[in-house]
């Protein structure tokens, strides 16, 4: 027996030294491929080497500027219907995992994984997840033609099928679950998790929702109506050169909110702005618009109602960012007027091939009335987050971080206010589980001539690694510690790049409130601002 147990101690180091080494897991990556799933299947599992691999750039979604640390790539697709084939990704950090969880929501019709996205939560040392929303994107959405149940994934299933595999594949890998679940998103990544929070109460314990497509339906039947409004005659289409006209007088109409000249608007609903002022005196010029420009700006600026009834369908864009290039000019006008912005691309191929399903539909036959009760009753429920209700997600312990751009050309930033406002009206102050920060200048997610940076939101590298200055970390504070945000610190970085330095930071604060001037010192600066009460509104 003295014998036998060195030979035996010797013999397990050697069959050891031949095993995959797994950092932290009970499971080495490639064995992740036999784990058994339900109502899905793995198709790979690899490890990937440090810097081996390379996500590739996506709209809004630049590639990340580090590489990625080496890590566990599993690829996936579940099945919860007959008609169902959602892909998803999830990708294990090998070392130095944080013990979390974080999935990453898409953009626009989804249709490919977000790999971008999922490279942020990854360099963070997050277990991480994405899905294409069980569906892939041709040069038009044909896919939802004769597939209602594909709709249903893109609509609120394909999200919650890849947090659950993503959570079996977490704990199979690791030994153990996470301790704590997230999901990060965008756009229709905002609208994804608002509908987790909705329907799914236990699938995350924080949610940062972003400009979120609330009522996908309405904000589709929008952008059809501002194409037309800019089609309605050669006259009304409002050219590119003139969007300066539009934000400069607007601007000069409403800066100040704060309590000081910044130089831009910090809250454009306290301010009514009507381009009239901008309107030519006499004959058509550069540094002015015609009356047909004016009427097509107030109809972009205002609420699109109901023609039958008087009910808001879908509220209007606000002012003060028209000329900022990613904003306007890819939105609402594009480079011409038969050609548009990218909202009248999405709104023909939601009504033509989601909703009426019909390759002849033609955005002229637009009837606002009939489409959007024809729209509600096919796939409103299936589509739309608009539930208030939120008791079960605050049951839990849940917390929502929601934040829109006070300047996105691309959905509404009043549609937020209005959602959080249902809420409230629903149930009662949520300043407990559930705060909206609203973005002075920030376009669609990202950008904007003021600082519009904090942290890992929508799939953007952090600048700061801290929780005043990154949301996601913010939420996480507020999960682990109960420290609620009070403020988040946004940053512009000079040239857009951090490493060249900060050029001006900014308080966002819980929306009613708003950001206001101490009285003293650079405008430029976020300590000279606090968050408090907004002022009366200008009439």
């Amino acid at each position: 027996m003295h014998l036998r147990i060195p030979v035996f101690i010797c013999l397990v180091l050697l069959i050891a030294a031949f095993l995959p080494v797994t950092t932290s897991g009970q499971t080495s990556c490639e064995a992740i491929a036999n784990l058994t799933l339900t109502n899905a299947t793995i198709t790979s599992a690899t490890s990937v080497a440090t810097g081996a691999y390379k996500p590739p750039a996506a709209p809004g979604l630049p590639a990340p500027s580090r590489e990625l640390p080496a890590f566990c790539r599993v690829a996936g697709i579940a099945r919860p219907t007959s008609d169902s084939e959602i892909h998803f990704e999830v990708w294990l950090p090998a070392s130095g995992w944080n013990g979390k969880f974080e999935q990453v929501g898409n953009g626009g019709f989804a249709g490919s994984i977000p790999f971008s996205g999922m490279a942020v939560p990854l360099l963070q040392g997050y277990a991480t997840a994405a899905t294409d929303d069980g569906h892939t994107n041709g040069p038009n959405q044909a896919w939802a033609i004769g597939h209602p149940e594909k709709v249903n994934d893109f609509g609120y299933r394909a999200v919650h099928e890849t947090a659950v595999q993503a959570k079996a594949i977490v704990r199979a890998f690791y030994g153990k679950g996470a301790s704590r679940n997230y999901f990060v998103g965008c756009s229709e990544g905002g609208r994804e998790g608002l509908t987790e929070a909705q329907r799914y109460p236990k699938d995350f314990h924080g949610i940062v929702a972003g400009a979120p497509a609330i009522r996908w339906d309405a904000l589709e039947l929008r952008g059809a109506y501002d194409a037309l409004t800019l089609m309605a005659a050669p006259a009304s289409y409002i050219p590119r050169a003139k969007l300066p006209v539009l934000q400069n007088a607007a601007i000069a109409a409403c800066d100040g909110m704060a309590g000081v000249k910044e130089g831009y608007i910090e809250n454009p609903e306290l301010c009514h702005f009507d381009p009239v002022v901008a309107q030519c005196k006499g004959d058509d010029a550069p540094d002015c618009l015609t009356a047909a420009q004016v009427a097509s700006a107030q109809r972009i600026y205002g609420p699109m109602k109901n023609p039958q009834t008087g009910e808001l369908i879908e509220p209007g864009f606000s002012p003060g960012v028209e000329a900022f290039p990613a904003n306007w000019a890819i939105w609402l006008t594009g480079s011409s007027a038969p050609q548009l912005g990218a909202g009248k691309l999405l709104a023909v191929f939601f009504f033509r091939d989601v909703v009426y399903q019909d390759p002849k539909w033609d955005i002229h036959s637009l009837d606002v009335a009939r489409d959007i009760k024809f729209a509600d009753d096919k796939y409103g429920a299936a589509l739309n987050s608009i539930d208030p209700n939120l008791r079960a997600f605050k049951a839990t312990g849940g917390k929502v971080i929601q934040y829109h751009g006070w300047g996105d050309a691309a959905i509404p930033p009043q549609g937020s206010v209005n959602y959080f406002k249902s809420v409230q009206k629903a149930m009662g102050n949520t300043k407990s589980f559930y705060r909206l920060f609203m973005v002075p200048t920030m376009s669609h997610c990202a950008g904007g001539p003021g600082a519009t940076m904090f942290g890992n939101a929508g799939g953007w590298e952090s600048g700061e690694d801290d929780a005043d200055h990154d949301v996601v970390l913010a939420l996480d504070r507020w999960v682990e510690k109960g420290v609620a945000p009070d403020r988040i610190i946004a940053s512009a970085f000079v040239d857009n790049n951090p490493s060249k330095g900060v050029a001006m930071t900014h308080p966002l604060c819980p929306y009613p409130q708003m950001a206001r001037y101490k009285g003293s010192g650079d405008v430029k600066d976020a300590a000279n601002f606090v968050c408090g009460a907004a002022p009366k509104q200008k009439k």
